[in-house]
């Protein structure tokens, strides 16, 4: 029986770099995405193209009716899932805590945290057999991002504690919940915070000197997913060149 994968946020950056490495290993890959449809289309068609199975799923995973209505269209058209990935993110203009509205933090909160919970929620429900879950967090959740994106690394900082709990509470479930904290990685949500070229302005102070690629966050995910890493729960990656 071939594993089941959804991948929230999954048409672009890490979300498509994961969705392609686990492909080729033989998962089922459910890709959600929010508003990139042809992007998402494209990536389940290379996906078979190259002799993997994939669908594509519109929903916005902040909202708990359209996250039960995500997790029915699996159940119905793929199976009963047994790996998730929650990746779906948003990264909003860069400015000071001072500037920022509450509709901003808001609305960063339940895209970057509250889907979390309810993916998670409804995919608990379905691993009947134990599984594994995956929540991209951020080196911004220990680094604060101050003066551009303290909202961002504070829901990422929520992240983490979110997985630490919840891999405490399912654990008994043989149900592994992990986290990965990319930082400084070249993907299009640099631009969606107002500079699309900031790892060229801060790769001096990355200890590696250089940002990461979408596919070296993607291949710590899927070795977390793996039972490469059966006795680890709760733990975190770090993905951010030592920085």
């Amino acid at each position: 029986m071939k594993p089941i994968v959804l991948i929230t946020g999954g048409s672009r950056g890490i979300g498509a770099a994961t969705a392609k490495n686990l492909a080729q290993q033989g998962y089922r890959v459910c890709i959600n995405y929010r508003s990139n449809e042809d992007t998402a289309n494209k990536l389940v068609a290379d996906i078979k193209k190259d002799g993997g199975e994939a669908i594509a799923i519109q929903a916005d995973v902040s909202d708990e009716q359209a996250v039960i209505m995500l997790f029915k269209i699996i159940d119905e058209k793929v199976g009963a899932l047994t790996h998730l990935v929650n990746n779906a993110g948003i990264l909003l203009p860069q400015m000071k805590v001072t500037e920022m509205s509450a509709q901003r933090i808001n609305k960063m909160l339940a895209t970057n945290v509250t889907s979390y919970f309810l993916c998670a929620k409804e995919a608990i429900k379905r691993m009947k057999d134990g599984g594994a879950i995956v929540n991209v967090s951020s080196a911004a959740a220990r680094l604060g991002a101050p003066n551009e994106y303290v909202d961002y690394a504070a829901s990422k900082g929520a992240i983490d504690t979110f997985t630490t709990g919840l891999s405490l509470e399912v654990a008994s479930l043989n149900i592994r919940v992990n986290g990965v904290r990319p930082g400084f990685i070249h993907t299009d949500m640099h631009a969606d915070g107002g500079e699309p070229n900031r790892i060229e302005r801060v790769k001096g102070l990355i200890p590696l000197q250089r940002g990461g690629k979408p596919e070296e966050v993607a291949s710590a995910i899927a070795f977390l997913l793996s039972e490469q890493a059966s006795y680890i729960t709760g733990s975190f990656i770090e993905l951010a060149g030592g920085k």
